[in-house]
């Protein structure tokens, strides 16, 4: 009975090791999180798709040039949903500014804030009290 139970266990603590990195979320270190930066821009590509939301989009810079930009949002359905997010939100060409923590390394990318589009709306809605809906996670 006791290498039956001590088996049982071996097998479960091989199965919640391996399992592990399932459970593992990365965090925000390659990112300024204290840095906001604002551009406006055209959307080129918007995917709605776990384990985040990815935007892109370009902006000119200063000499005209075109610059292209990455950012990463929120969990489809806890955050961009809940922020008033859907599939058909952001399409291709929709004229936009983006808030954004960009990353340290200087590469044009960055962690979403969120976005004002055309018709003056900003996502994600704030609910009462200041909190966003859609956090940046």
């Amino acid at each position: 009975m006791k290498a039956r139970t001590l088996a049982l266990f071996a097998m479960l603590g091989a199965c919640l090791t391996v399992a592990a990195p399932m459970f593992a979320h990365h965090g925000y270190a390659a990112y300024d999180m204290t840095t906001t930066k604002t551009f406006k821009g055209t959307i080129t590509s918007y995917t709605m798709a776990n384990p985040h939301t990815q935007i892109t989009f370009d902006v000119k810079d200063a000499s005209g040039n075109v610059e292209h930009w990455a950012v990463e949002t929120g969990a489809p359905v806890r955050g961009m949903k809940a922020g008033g997010f859907d599939a058909e939100t952001l399409k291709p060409g929709d004229q936009v500014t983006i808030n954004l923590h960009p990353g340290k390394n200087g590469g044009n990318v960055g962690v979403f804030i969120n976005v004002t589009l055309a018709d003056g709306r900003v996502l994600p809605k704030v609910q009462a009290g200041g909190d966003t809906a859609a956090p940046a996670n």
